[in-house]
């Protein structure tokens, strides 16, 4: 009964903020394709490993646009349309997608559909900081994070358990899965007009619809920095989907897929158990701080992995490690840009922030992709390290300068 507490610090929200938590858990239920998409390019189209780097380069490329566009449209539309029509497109696509042969038109499909799921993504966060309050609004992240990975908790060992010879059905549940969300988001969302609130710390979220996004950023240069140094992060973080199942491909031949698909889905069962812990235990540390807690538990978790390559079961300790500086990254990013944005450049600036890390995300994995096929395996994460350190080190350099420029939500 210990664990009520833990649960009991999401009570009191707005409804529409639960029906989006059961959205995100429903949508991740049928999230099939990403997990595997390195072994489907490496072992199925037979790609090596700049091949997939230049697919995902080219893809993160495409989703750029997508990004900015879903940022702007965030900021001007109803936020729950939005969502709405970028999940039915995606919808066609999957189910498209899963009745045709797997070819590389097949992926570009899934890119599309997944390039509509990014442009959403603006849209969400906005949405569920308009419908929370300042106070309650890390609780509401962690909530949508939780469902996020409740969802996904069996989902990377189905799909390696599909992937030999019943990959098709994976894309017919992505696209099927995320039928449901929509529907359910339709159906119940009624409400989404934005919370009003007076204070202090409020007072850096008051709407500026006159002024333009490079106005507002250049106001806030902390929050440059901060969006920079969370994209070379994250950038590291994603080579966890692509260095780590290639070293396990290599190392343990056609068992990798079920290996790397059980160590995700570690990931996930570690999300669900500890986002609530981490969230209260961590409550009242700031941002900064959590943020900087996150990057360095992910560089030991990588570091553990690599010395220990070839050991099973130091691979699921290397995961929890890497799933709780995960979890303590992720429930802060966006409470943190949240409450020190006008509530007005919400969208645009989640859209830059996203197009930020996918640059260097395909900058990065274009880079180890090479060094892997070129050097090796411990080039390629050497300079994983490197984006981590840089990170880390401009992170130390936010937390004063963030207390300094916002001093009124270091008051409470």
């Amino acid at each position: 009964m210990k664990t009520i507490p833990l649960f009991r610090q999401y009570t009191g929200l707005r409804k529409e903020v639960y029906i989006l938590f059961f959205g995100k858990l429903v949508t991740n239920m049928g999230t099939m394709i990403w997990p595997v998409l390195t072994l489907i390019l490496n072992q199925k189209l037979g790609m090596d490993a700049t091949g997939v780097a230049v697919v995902t380069l080219t893809a993160s490329i495409a989703f750029l646009p997508a990004n900015l566009i879903g940022g702007k449209i965030a900021d001007r539309c109803n936020k729950k349309v939005v969502i709405v029509y970028c999940d039915l497109v995606s919808i066609i696509l999957y189910l498209i997608a899963s009745f045709i042969p797997l070819t590389l038109g097949t992926i570009v499909l899934s890119i599309i559909a997944a390039g509509f799921q990014g442009m959403e993504r603006p849209a969400y966060d906005s949405l569920i900081a308009d419908i929370t309050l300042t106070k309650d609004r890390t609780k509401a992240f962690s909530l949508m994070y939780l469902g996020m990975n409740l969802g996904m908790v069996a989902t990377p060992t189905i799909a390696g358990l599909l992937f030999v010879n019943y990959l098709w059905l994976s894309f017919l549940i992505s696209g099927t899965s995320i039928a449901f969300s929509t529907i359910l988001i339709f159906v119940c969302i009624k409400d989404v007009t934005p919370v009003s609130e007076e204070s202090e710390e409020a007072s850096y979220q008051a709407n500026r619809d006159t002024a333009s996004l490079w106005t507002v950023l250049k106001e806030n240069p902390v929050i440059v920095l901060y969006t920079l140094l969370t994209a070379f992060f994250w950038a590291a973080y994603h080579q966890y989907t692509y260095l780590m199942p290639l070293d396990i491909s290599r190392v343990h031949g056609e068992e990798g897929a079920l290996i790397f698909g059980s160590v995700s889905s570690l990931n996930c069962v570690i999300v669900v158990i500890f986002t609530p812990l981490l969230t209260t235990l961590f409550s009242r540390t700031s941002h900064t701080r959590k943020t900087l807690y996150g990057m360095l538990l992910v560089l030991i978790g990588y570091v553990l992995f690599l010395i220990f390559l070839g050991t099973i079961p130091v691979y699921y300790a290397a995961m929890a490690l890497f799933t709780f500086g995960e979890i303590l990254s992720t429930i802060t990013c966006g409470p943190y840009l949240t409450e020190r944005i006008p509530a007005s450049h919400r969208g645009r600036i989640n859209g830059v922030s996203s197009v930020l890390q996918s640059i260097l995300q395909s900058c990065l994995l274009f880079t180890t992709g090479r060094l892997f096929d070129t050097t090796g395996s411990v080039a390629a994460w050497t300079a994983v390290f490197a984006v981590i350190l840089v990170s880390i080190i401009a992170c130390i350099a936010l937390i004063p300068l963030d207390k300094k420029q916002y001093i009124s939500l270091y008051k409470k």
